[in-house]
């Protein structure tokens, strides 16, 4: 297993975690602490664009690498659909999901990749592991 794909799995397994966190902490803060919920509100696009400028890239690396390593293409699909899933939301997922629906296939899209990428790293991790097989 290479480094960078190592690297990667953690990272994006990280990123993946950090939009959780973001989805279900910027509701909190705007209710606990209205003053800091509005710095938050103010940038919530731009940090969408930030982390997907992230997680696209490092996911595809992670994800590639991986599969070359064990060939098994269940991985590669759900992370892809994960990220997909994530690209859309950041995309269009306001004005066609609305802001709850945005948040809930926000979450579901990096709990996707997430998973994706844990399954990734204990692929690699495995010498000869067994191809084709989830």
């Amino acid at each position: 297993m290479g480094n960078a794909q190592n690297f990667g799995d953690k990272m994006a397994i990280a990123l993946s975690s950090l939009c959780v966190i973001h989805c279900l902490a910027t509701p909190l803060l705007v209710i606990i602490l209205p003053s800091v919920g509005t710095l938050f509100m103010n940038n919530h696009e731009f940090f969408h664009e930030v982390i997907l400028f992230f997680v696209l890239p490092v996911g595809l690396v992670a994800l590639l690498a991986g599969y070359r390593h064990h060939r098994n293409r269940g991985v590669l699909t759900i992370g892809l659909i994960g990220l997909s899933l994530l690209l859309f939301t950041a995309l269009f997922g306001h004005d066609t999901l609305g802001e709850a629906g945005e948040i809930v296939m926000t979450i579901l899209a990096s709990l996707i990749i997430a998973a994706a990428h844990l399954r990734n790293f204990r692929l690699s991790q495995v010498k000869n592991p067994i191809r084709g097989k989830l």
